[in-house]
């Protein structure tokens, strides 16, 4: 088991962590189950989320899907970021990739062009590769989960990972 140091917190563990679980076999695996009920239960119900942005968020309910999707593409040969907006390639691609897949659900339960619904993935499109795109999402990542006291305050804090 890997102990991290003293000044270790948890930013510093997720940042550390995104590279390796993307690329671990379980990940995709477990986060698609666990989304698929969430999206289940989001739909059926139709609850509304926590904090949303509205159209200026990536998705109403689910972030990190975005963090790993991004990494999962870096060194994916045809797959570029501006790919979500072709149909085809979604269509084929959508239920093996976290990012593709969460673009498809946001473009299935909203209406209207991705440049209307979801300016900031259309906005995140235009970038050249995916890895400017998963920076981009652990530093978005750190500002809009991570950094809100509303979030972390549910967290158990101890030495390992202290509050400060």
């Amino acid at each position: 088991m890997c102990v991290p140091p003293a000044d270790c917190n948890l930013l510093h563990i997720v940042l550390q962590a995104v590279p390796v679980l993307c690329c671990h076999p379980a990940v995709p695996t477990f986060s698609f189950r666990y989304l698929e009920l969430m999206r289940h239960v989001q739909t059926t119900y139709w609850l509304e989320p926590a904090g949303s942005h509205g159209v200026w968020g990536l998705d109403d309910y689910q972030f990190l899907l975005f963090v790993w999707g991004s990494a999962q593409l870096i060194h994916h040969p045809l797959i570029r970021p501006k790919s979500i907006h072709n149909e085809e390639l979604l269509g084929i691609y959508g239920d093996d990739y976290m990012y593709l897949a969460g673009v498809k659900f946001v473009k299935s339960v909203k209406k209207g062009s991705l440049h209307e619904t979801s300016p900031m993935l259309d906005d995140v499109s235009s970038v050249l590769n995916w890895q400017k795109v998963n920076s981009g999402m652990i530093k978005m990542y750190q500002v809009e989960v991570l950094s809100k006291f509303p979030i972390m305050q549910h967290f158990l804090f101890g030495t390992m990972l202290p509050f400060q």
